[in-house]
């Protein structure tokens, strides 16, 4: 599925998000950067927009990896035009079956691709494998807002809107309405706090974003 709407992808993101997308990555950087993290990675790394924004960080190893390989090939060519790809390494990967060594990276990211795993826990656990003691984890992904008002009309939007802007730019109309359909049935805030807490992460943290559409989660790792 995302090796067919890899080509649309980006500017799909830009539109359905009206581009605040690009702030989030910003924030999730922000973030990471009083970790001073030398070595990250970044899981569901797709077409390569948050490895990219990770580069700004004083980091010695930067890995984006990605299952999807039409996804990858967008991202690696992302990286080459901005002259990054002497700093980041694109792999092709499970994200549920990492072929790292335990305790191998400083920190962990994934934007918009944690909703997407088949087995979250399996996932996550893997993810925490992967990090170094006292290490960092940040998510950032869709949520569904609190308030009710707000509610009806993401509703509105993802399930409808978000498909007929996805047929009209990708011709693949199933994919995002997929991408709808796993946003609305994600456990978001506290609940996703809590899976992470049961996989080992500790001191939790959730900051909603644009009223409760996104969520950016930090974690460490013990």
């Amino acid at each position: 599925m995302f090796d067919g709407i890899s080509k649309s992808y980006d500017i799909l993101n830009r539109i359905i998000t009206l581009g605040i997308d690009v702030i989030w990555r910003k924030r999730v950087v922000r973030l990471l950067k009083n970790e001073n993290p030398k070595s990250l990675l970044d899981i569901a790394t797709g077409t390569g927009d948050l490895v990219i924004e990770l580069a700004t960080l004083d980091a010695e190893k930067i890995i984006g990896l990605d299952i999807s390989p039409g996804m990858l090939e967008i991202g690696k060519q992302k990286v080459k035009k901005s002259g990054l790809d002497h700093r980041i390494e694109m792999q092709l990967g499970d994200s549920e079956a990492l072929h790292f060594e335990n305790n191998s990276f400083d920190a962990v990211t994934i934007a918009f691709g944690v909703r997407n795993f088949e087995n979250l826990d399996l996932g996550l656990q893997e993810i925490f494998r992967v990090i170094k003691p006292k290490g960092s984890f940040v998510v950032l992904e869709t949520a569904v807002p609190k308030n009710p008002f707000l509610k009806v009309f993401y509703s509105i939007y993802t399930q409808q809107i978000m498909p007929f802007v996805g047929k009209l730019f990708s011709k693949d109309r199933s994919a995002y309405q997929y991408l709808s359909d796993s946003a609305a049935v994600f456990p978001c805030g506290e609940a996703f706090n809590n899976i992470l807490r049961k996989n080992g992460f500790i001191e939790v943290e959730d900051y909603p974003q644009t009223l409760g559409v996104s969520s950016i989660y930090f974690a460490k790792k013990p």
